[in-house]
């Protein structure tokens, strides 16, 4: 691998985590402050855990976290940072049941907003519910259901340093702030057209107190 190969490959991870990280936070504190029964449930945890660790936010106290865990998993659940992802097809497939053939070489587009609110996964798609994500819930639903950063091998280069990332930025903000609706938050979110980005049109826009 050249040095000019290895730059490219680090500069595309950071991007991908960075971009990502920072739409998630912001649709994060959108959920949260719609849904103030379950900001109180995970700054009550939040609270606790770091406390347990004097106050630092380290990786040992970020991993115990886990109504965090399921808060960020419901919000890529209803904001994939990005809505739809594009692979080719390496072997003809034939749809059960019908003549529908997807042949070799065929660009496929897979619509990961549509797939993250399909009812037959996801009841009542359009409900904020970190519980969708206990373990149980994520065993009952194929694992194809729930794509935010994509699947297989081809997967985000950036999911682990993006994830890390935005929990970081989530527990910095909730143990010092509260968020709550103001008179310029646009509900329901209006998303930019042409990003290939999950983006609103207008940004977020929420009051913040200290705790």
């Amino acid at each position: 691998m050249t040095d000019g190969l290895l730059a490219a490959q680090c500069l595309m991870i950071l991007i991908a985590g960075v971009e990502e990280s920072s739409t998630t936070v912001s649709f994060c504190m959108y959920e949260l402050a719609l849904n103030p029964d379950i900001q109180d449930r995970v700054l009550q945890e939040v609270g606790i855990v770091l406390e347990e660790h004097n106050g630092s936010i380290t990786y040992e106290a970020i991993q115990k976290m886990s109504y965090l865990d399921r808060v960020l998993d419901e919000t890529m659940r209803k904001y994939p940072p990005v809505p739809s992802l594009e692979r080719q097809c390496t072997k003809s497939f034939t749809f059960p049941g019908t003549n529908h053939v997807v042949e070799k070489g065929s660009n496929i587009f897979i619509p990961v907003y549509a797939i993250h609110r399909d009812p037959n996964h996801y009841p009542d798609p359009e409900r904020f519910d970190p519980d969708r994500f206990t373990e149980e819930g994520k065993k009952s639903r194929h694992r194809f259901s729930y794509l935010p950063f994509g699947e297989g091998p081809r997967n985000c280069i950036g999911k682990r340093l993006g994830l890390m990332q935005t929990k970081v930025s989530l527990v910095a903000l909730l143990s010092k702030f509260r968020f709550a609706p103001c008179d310029k938050t646009e509900i329901p979110i209006v998303f930019h057209s042409k990003s290939p980005f999950l983006r609103p049109t207008e940004g977020i826009w929420l009051q913040v107190t200290n705790r």
